[in-house]
Order: structure tokens, then sequence, then C-alpha cells
């Protein structure tokens, strides 16, 4: 009995996702890492049928059942695994039958890629992004420059105007000025760096709520589900209460001419979670969930970059904003989308010093 639980235990310090099922492919044992990756307590599903994790189809049941009845490993790749949930892993799998004295079970073994694929798309789209900033940053520098001459040229030939009526026109070449200099300045992101102190995070989402109340329309139906264990984290309050601002609107936006538009805030901790390159013990997840439409296709590759956006009268610059906020606090944003559900989630280390 010792060495069973010796064994166990070992088992459940294991990266690798272990599950091990019945003949009848019901569930006996989940490792921490499974638990972690599908969702799920092992103590809640222990002896519910696989279904009860997976919205599993017919191929995989049969593919279970061939591995069972001759004793072979069957392995897959880049195999799409639907949660009951509703979220869709990516995994490569090796499936094991073992023939026992109570009989024969199979074990799972699952190999998540959704994490590594994730880790090498933000840094390209990280790595692209600090490129193009640079450009734009280079541009808009030399676009002000002459945009600070129209307008001071401007000033100086209203007062030589001899009649008031033709100051009409000056004027709306200082407001054009004003606006493309303003623009330019959103172009360029926040200026100022992040000052951090100890936050709760959930003094913030409430905060957002509070505004998007005020901003939505009186069937928006506005909620939160907390995580009461997440501690104080340390942010600039006021920063990351534009980012989840920016995401709130634009969630309403997209709710335009929905029956019943839903807009949901939920908070969990994440551990052992990659940004860039460092992998960090404890994260804070920020999820802004809608049930719109969801992202155009066509927009989804390059939705962060400034001047990206569906609408004809936007200006594209507030999930670019917002990114560059939570880069600032050595953070991550990445979204998941399909028709009637957004979710835009923010991940912050939880180890952050002042």
């Amino acid at each position: 009995m010792h060495d069973e639980s010796m064994t166990q235990d070992l088992i459940n310090h294991l990266n690798i996702c272990v599950i091990e099922l019945d003949d009848q492919f019901r569930l006996t044992f989940l490792n921490a890492s499974a638990e972690n990756l599908l969702e799920v307590s092992g103590n809640q599903v222990k002896d519910h049928h696989i279904r009860d994790i997976f919205q599993v189809e017919t191929e995989l049941e049969n593919i279970l059942a061939d591995a069972l009845s001759v004793g072979q490993v069957f392995t897959g790749r880049k195999v799409p695994l639907e949660l009951v949930s509703g979220n869709t892993i990516t995994c490569d799998y090796c499936l094991t039958p073992v023939q026992n004295d109570d009989g024969a079970t199979i074990i799972v073994e699952l190999y998540p890629l959704d994490r590594y694929l994730r880790i090498d798309r933000d840094e390209n789209i990280t790595t692209q992004q600090a490129i193009s900033r640079q450009l734009i940053r280079g541009l808009a520098h030399e676009v002000k420059n002459p945009l600070g001459g129209i307008r001071g040229s401007a000033q100086l030939l209203e007062r030589e105007l001899p009649s008031q009526e033709l100051t009409a026109y000056t004027e709306i070449i200082i407001d054009e000025t004003d606006r493309l200099t303003a623009l330019v300045d959103r172009l360029l992101g926040p200026n100022d760096l992040p000052k951090p102190t100890l936050t709760n995070i959930h003094e913030v989402i409430e905060r957002v709520r509070t505004l998007t109340k005020l901003e939505a329309s009186k069937n928006l139906e506005l909620s939160g589900d907390y995580d009461p264990s997440i501690p104080e984290i340390v942010i600039d309050l006021e920063q990351m209460v534009q980012v989840l601002l920016n995401i709130a609107r634009n969630a309403m936006q997209s709710l335009e001419g929905i029956a019943q538009p839903r807009l949901k805030f939920k908070t969990r901790v994440e551990r052992l979670f990659t940004i860039g390159t460092t992998q960090h013990k404890l994260v804070a997840r920020i999820d802004a969930e809608d049930n719109g439409p969801g992202i155009p296709e066509h927009l989804k590759e390059n939705l962060f970059y400034p001047m990206i956006t569906g609408r004809s009268e936007g200006t594209g610059l507030g999930l670019s904003v917002a990114q560059s906020i939570v880069h600032q606090h050595n953070g991550l944003i990445e979204f998941e989308s399909r028709p009637g559900k957004t979710v835009f989630s923010i991940y912050l280390p939880l180890e952050l010093e002042l």
C-alpha cells in the first residue's frame, strides 16, 4: 500500500497528463496535470464515463476499443479534443492497454500542444509588433513635426486675415491638425511608465463594471465570477482599468443587435504558466467573455495591431493600447473567439515586486 501511494504521488508530480480508464471507459484515476488540463477534479469525475470530460466522437471511442481488443499501443498527433466546458485543447496522445488481475485498463497519456503553440505564436507576434511599433513611432514623430508647423502657420495667418469670416477656414485647419496630432499620440501609445502599487484586481474589475453599466444599453447582462483567493497584485490601477475598459467597450460594440447581450468578468489563478520565455509559478487570469457574433477570421491574426478594426468608424487603437500596457506589466493578453463566445484573457504574474 505504501509503494502504491508513493507511485501515485510520483505520477501526480509529472508534467505529463495521465488518465486511467477501465474496460468500460470509466475514469479510475487522473493525475494533477490532467486535472489542470481538463478543468476537472479527479475525485468528482471518478467512475464517470470519458464522455463526461470530453465531447467524445465515435472515432476516439473506436480507437480506445481497438487498443483494448488488440492489446497494442495507439498514438495520435495534434488531435483537437473538445472538453464538455466548450474549450478545445490540442494534444498528442498515447493509449496503452494494460492487463492486470482486476481486468483490463487503458492508460491515456496526453501531451498538450496548445501551450507550446501559444508560446511560439506569442513570441512571433511580440517580435513583429515590436518592429511595427518602432516603425510607427518613427513615422509618428515625422508626422507630428510638420503638423506643428501647419498649426502655427494657420494661427499666424488667422491674425493677418482682413475679414472675420475667413477665420472659419483657419479654424478648420487648426482643428484638423489637432485631431491628427491626437491620433498620432494615440498611435504612440501610453507615454507614462506604470506606477505599480499593491492592488486588489477585483477592485479594478468592479470599477470597470460600474463604468460599463453607465455606457451600456439597459438590457446588457453584466456578471462576475471571482476567485477570492487571488492575492493583491502589483499593477498600475489606472492603466489596468483602461485595459479592461477598452476590452469591455469592444465587447459592447460587438453586442449591438444581440437580443440578450451578456458580458462576464472572471478571475482565476493559473499555475506554472509561461509568458514569453519565463515560466511563472502563479499568474492571475482575468477573462472578459461576451456572447457576440465573434471576431471575423480575417482580423484574428492582426487584431492587436494599430488601426485594425472591424468597424468603419473605429480607430483600431483600443486593443493595441491594451496590449502595450499589459506588456509593460510583464503580462500577456490573448483571445479565443467563435460565434456566440469571445473571451479575452489577461495573464499577470503574481510574483511581481514593487
